[in-house]
Parts: structure tokens; sequence; C-alpha cells
């Protein structure tokens, strides 16, 4: 879907009326959430479980930040799993990704992204991916997304915040962008990771830190990409927020000539991936999107315009880095090393 403009932060003076008549929607949509989580009785893993979520619709930047933990803590020995819901995808699990066997249409974009670093289990059932997991090898259950979720009991979970976009207007679905309000979501996390630069991330890190929650600052830094230096590029995506993958390209000095947006987890039809190919040519610039797009073309029949678009297209890496790393790993092993005690405790009191 793509972001209504009233779920953006008002300019001063300006009165928005689209956000007062959904109100009464929004106070029911929070009321039933934390009717969810009072009553709700997550199941325990019997390894870590760390999620790294956030409280807006709408890309913030933690799958990157996953991305980046991940493959720091398989380079350390972790037998990592990721566990995504799969969203966009018509498989409900538990099912693990098979890369030379699955699709986005199967299991969603985001977790071919994961599945390229480590073992990717999607479930709908968030317990039932993590016992999943465990029964396959995992010494340690990632969640890419699923803060909200209730189901399963995490041991450490991440809370990532865009700068730019901040809070938005502050308000819950479907009057704003928030899937629950900034305290709510404080009381369950153990960090804040606010990516970018903008107005909004001194304001967002001293809330945290009021409560004694860390909060880090991080930057989404694309892979090194030579070959788009001063290249004519037509850019397209379907994020959350394109313009922050039109900036990174632009950072590259890529020459952009032309963009096209589509909603978060847009399937291209072949009549759009044809009106890109043709759009490009015209131009004489070469199609380039994000490796969420790109996973959504994966599996294209051969010879159709997606495939062709596919194999057209250039892409670019993106991973999080954190200014204060050191710090924020202490923090991460020492809640990873906790856990494991505790799982410890938990198995000598019931055996």
């Amino acid at each position: 879907m793509r972001e209504p403009r009233f779920w953006q932060a008002p300019r001063a003076g300006e009165i928005r009326i689209m956000p007062r008549l959904l109100a009464p929607a929004a106070l029911l949509y929070g009321f039933a959430g934390r009717l969810r989580k009072r009553f709700a009785t997550p199941e325990r893993a019997p390894v870590p479980v760390i999620c790294i979520g956030n409280m807006t619709v709408g890309g913030t930047g933690k799958t990157p930040l996953a991305l980046t933990l991940a493959s720091r803590l398989v380079g350390q020995g972790e037998k990592l799993h990721f566990l995504s819901r799969g969203y966009g995808g018509s498989e409900k699990g538990p099912l693990r990704v098979d890369l030379a066997k699955h699709s986005a249409e199967d299991v969603g974009d985001e977790p071919l992204l994961l599945a390229a670093v480590a073992p990717t289990w999607i479930s709908a059932d968030r317990a039932e991916g993590a016992a999943a997991a465990v029964l396959d090898g995992a010494s340690l259950v990632m969640m890419d997304d699923g803060l909200q979720n209730t189901t399963i009991e995490k041991d450490f979970s991440i809370l990532v915040i865009d700068a730019a976009a901040g809070l938005g207007n502050g308000r819950l679905l479907p009057a704003g962008p928030l899937r629950e309000r900034m305290d709510d979501a404080l009381s369950r996390v153990g960090a804040v990771v606010i990516i970018g630069r903008g107005h909004a991330a001194d304001g967002l890190a001293a809330r945290a830190r009021a409560r004694a929650i860390p909060a880090f600052r991080a930057i989404l830094r694309a892979a090194p990409a030579p070959e788009l230096d001063g290249l004519p590029v037509l850019a397209f995506a379907g994020i959350g927020r394109p313009e922050k993958f039109y900036a990174t390209l632009r950072e590259l000095h890529a020459d952009i000539v032309a963009t096209e947006d589509f909603p978060d987890h847009h399937a291209f039809t072949e009549r759009e991936a044809l009106n890109l190919l043709v759009r490009a040519r015209d131009l004489n610039a070469t199609p380039v999107t994000t490796e969420k797009d790109l996973a959504r073309l994966r599996n294209a029949p051969a010879g159709s315009a997606r495939a062709q678009l596919r194999d057209a297209a250039k892409t670019i890496s993106v991973r999080a880095l954190i200014d204060d790393f050191a710090s924020f790993e202490r923090l991460l092993q020492d809640q990873i090393r906790l856990a494991r005690q505790r799982a410890a405790k938990r198995a000598a009191q019931a055996g």
C-alpha cells in the first residue's frame, strides 16, 4: 500500500480532516492491540530469540539492520536462523525458505534476502516457526519484524525508527502510521536504533533514554558500485519509502533521469515490467532497483517481460552501519548470554 499523505507530520498551521475522522477507528485499533497483549500467553523457545521490529507502517531499515547483525553473529559461529511471517507470500509455514525453489509469491520478498545470509523460516505462527528452526539446529532465532506479535516470548527486542519519517502524525492506524504508541513499544524493547538523519532523531533518542533504554544512531550505507558512477538510470522501487533508495543512488553518483514509485511489496505485472523496459530504452537509461524489488522478479518465467526486466536491472546492496557498534555489540552479546543462562535454569528446574 501507499502511505496516505495525511500520515505525515503536519506542517505548521496545517489542519487535516482525515486523521480526525479516523480517530474513532484508531481508538478501537489501539484498544484491540492492548487487549490482545494483555491476554496473550506467549510461548518461550529454548534458544535466545532476538526481535528486530518497528512500530510504524512502511520501511524503517529493519531488514538491512537484521542482515548486518546476522552476518556478524554467523561469522562468530552462531547457528542463527531467521524467522519471518512471510508477508506477501502464499505459504503459511512453518517452511524453510529454499532459494532454488521458492519465489516471492511463495514466501514474500524479505525472506529471500534473509535466506542468502542464514537459514530462514516463514511461519504465520511465530512460535511454531521458532520450534521448527530449533529442531533444524538453530542456536539463536532472529525475527525480522514481529514486535507486536504475541505468540512468542522475545529475549531482546530492538526498535528501529526512521529518523526522517519519525512517528509521522503520531496517530495510530488507520488515522496515522503507528502500529502502537511509542511508550507501549518502549515498555518491551531493550534498545532503539534510529536510522538516518532527520529532524525527529534527537527527540526520539531522548524519549528512549528517559526510560533508561540505550538509543543508537545508524545510517544505511550501500556497497561500492563504481559501475553506477555517472550512469543514466531509471530508478524504480516498491518499498515503504522509495525516496531513501533514490537518495542512496545519488550518493553513488548515479544520474537519475526518471523514477517510478510502486506500493510496498508490490508484485510487478507483465504490463508494468514492459512499460519500465520501454521507458528505460526511450530514455537511454539503465533500470536500477532495490534488492527487495529484484527478489520479487527472481523466479519470473523465462522470456517474460518480468524476466527481461530482472536481467536488465542493476541493484545495490544496502546494510545498516551503527555509529557506536562496539557498545551495541556488547549489549547484544550480554543479552544473548543472559537468555542462555535463563534457558539453562528453566531446563534444570524442569528436569
